[in-house]
């Protein structure tokens, strides 16, 4: 969904107060109402949540299940296509195809909300668990609409701008979310909190109401080869391929999210409960733990496809509709971007590793030096103010410099800012050493964050949007699950090598980590050029996803150019 007016595209580059004009348009003050709608109801299923049933008496482990609530967020892109060609009666009509279906969500939420604030943990636990379950699946509903909207409604100057508003609304509700219910919860209840916490989700509702109605969506042309009715037989695949379906659910969800819980389940309730207590083990297990999530994830997009292609030489209804609601919007993204698909969705895969692989910081931290004091006051402070300002930059690099060269830019800054704290790691524990390098990352994260955002929504195309942004935002994470388990073992095994090589490369400061490598079995000094070299080794993963952002621009720009000669040849 390129913009022809974007500076990439041959279009006059906007100016530096043109770019940030863009923040106080309309569509972006809408963003992030949106967003602020998104955030807040994902953080009071999970880890608000958490604490109140923490305050009612129940058990870790009974806590620990409600994480499921959230795990719709992973396999979203099953239900997208419903999303994009349902209509809702009397409501699309009047307020256009995507702003119906977000009035929608948000008004579900806002119910399920207030009929949770109702509720005693202690007596009710199953009816709190399935609103939660509800307030999940559609809010992750209501996210792939947000998304679609945004998409649809932005050119390529003002896609930055827009996922930038959009992550200004989550943060802050976010923020209120973890903050405000706590507080309150001792003067008005936990159920007032929640109560008031449904009332705030109108900021949502004001939105879509303010939110320009979207242009409608094409008609979906009709099936050239339509199979013959077949009652039976077509009952018998339905069955068959909605098991499939079911099952590669089961295996995504259990992949993307951490959780085996959706495979365990049903292998306890078939009373296979020693296999079922394996798969807690393996997915708990490292390196082997994050090797079973991945290949999970991949056997359910497999399971996935073997549900959806038609069957070969036998054109049957069932096989030719799930093909055109699930498969069609791949086969889209595959046959626009002939011979660049695969280093695309690399690409998409690879961009943030440099940030997933940083799941070490707080012992890392810790190690150097640091109190839990001095570590909460940088990271929730300067550390939210410089992300804020990141993503902002972000939308103003899209806005002024094109997207596709604000992609590098982040590929470059996401890589540098890793290496900022191999820097930390020599001047030791020192605060103003702390607040530079977190500064640093922080703002590199959400620059980068905003150009992946808008690169990935510019992918998709009109009538595919939600199903096509809804994978792309499922899938973008896999690959750095797999990464980030090592970070751990990377560290301490650079340790033992410097200290069995004899040979300290990069000495700690005086004093740091002395007590932290009594706990590895290695040197202090040998601990911190472990995690320099750490540090390094996460850079030199950016590179990769550097050289791809390089190829795939290259590419992008050698297609622009030979289209624009065809258009130049085409008679008139």
């Amino acid at each position: 969904m390129h913009d022809t007016q974007s500076p990439e595209a041959g279009g006059k580059p906007l100016s530096t107060l043109q770019a940030l004009a863009v923040y106080l348009e309309r569509r972006s003050l809408v963003m992030l109402a949106l967003g602020f709608a998104s955030g807040l109801p994902n953080l009071l299923i999970f880890d608000t949540l958490s604490a109140w049933l923490r305050d009612a008496g129940l058990s870790l482990e009974v806590i620990g299940v409600f994480s499921l609530a959230t795990l719709a967020y992973s396999v979203k892109f099953l239900w997208a296509p419903l999303v994009d060609r349902v209509a809702i009666p009397g409501l699309t009509r009047n307020l256009g195809h995507r702003r119906s279906w977000m009035l929608v969500c948000q008004a579900v939420i806002i119910l399920a909300l207030l009929a949770i604030s109702g509720v005693d943990p202690a007596k009710s636990l199953g009816a709190m668990a399935g609103l939660a379950v509800l307030v999940g699946f559609v809010s992750a509903t209501q996210d792939i609409v947000i998304d679609a909207w945004r998409i649809e409604a932005a050119g390529e100057e003002r896609a930055g701008a827009l996922a930038a508003a959009y992550q200004w609304g989550y943060r802050i509700a976010m923020i209120l979310a973890g903050i405000l219910p706590l507080v309150l919860s001792d003067a008005m209840g936990w159920g007032g909190s929640y109560a008031l916490m449904a009332g705030l989700m109108l900021a949502g509702t004001a939105g879509v109401l303010a939110a320009p109605r979207e242009a409608a969506l094409a008609p979906r042309p009709a099936d050239a080869h339509p199979a013959p009715r077949r009652p039976v037989p077509d009952l018998l695949e339905w069955v068959g391929r909605g098991g499939l379906v079911l099952a590669a659910a089961a295996l995504l969800g259990s992949g993307l999210s951490g959780d085996p819980f959706l495979i365990r389940a049903p292998l306890a309730a078939l009373g296979l409960a020693g296999p079922a207590q394996g798969l807690d083990d393996l997915w708990a297990a490292k390196p082997a733990g994050a090797i079973a999530q991945v290949a999970s994830a991949l056997g359910g997009l497999a399971l996935l496809a073997a549900a959806v292609l038609p069957l070969p030489g036998r054109p049957t209804r069932p096989g030719r509709f799930l093909f055109r609601a699930l498969g069609e919007p791949l086969a889209d993204f595959v046959r626009r971007h002939q011979g660049t698909a695969a280093l695309i969705l690399a690409l998409i895969c690879v961009y943030r590793l440099p940030d997933f692989v940083l799941n070490i910081m707080n012992p890392f931290y810790l190690d150097l030096g640091f109190s839990k004091l001095e570590i909460a006051e940088v990271r929730k402070v300067l550390g939210v103010v410089m992300s804020v300002a990141g993503v902002g930059l972000g939308g103003w690099a899209v806005a002024r410099l094109g997207l596709m060269r604000s992609l590098v830019i982040g590929a470059f800054a996401g890589p540098i800012s890793n290496l900022a704290f191999a820097w930390l790691t020599l001047q030791g524990p020192q605060l103003w050493a702390l607040a530079v390098a977190i500064g640093l990352d922080n703002l590199a994260s959400g620059f980068a964050g905003t150009c992946l955002i808008a690169y990935m929504s510019s992918l998709t195309s009109r009538g595919f949007t939600a199903s096509q942004y809804a994978l792309f935002s499922s899938l973008y994470a896999l690959l750095g699950k797999l990464v980030a388990s090592q970070s751990g073992r990377i560290v301490e095994g650079a340790a033992r090598m410097a200290d069995s090589a004899g040979s300290v490369l990069f000495p700690a400061a005086s004093g740091a980590f002395a007590t932290a490598a009594a706990k590895s079995g290695v040197s202090a000094a040998g601990l911190g050029t472990g995690y320099v070299a750490f540090f390094v080794y996460s850079a030199a993963l950016g590179a990769v996803g550097l050289v791809l952002t390089l190829v795939v621009a290259a590419r992008e720009r050698r297609a622009r150019i030979r289209a624009a000669g065809e258009a130049d040849q085409a008679p008139a």
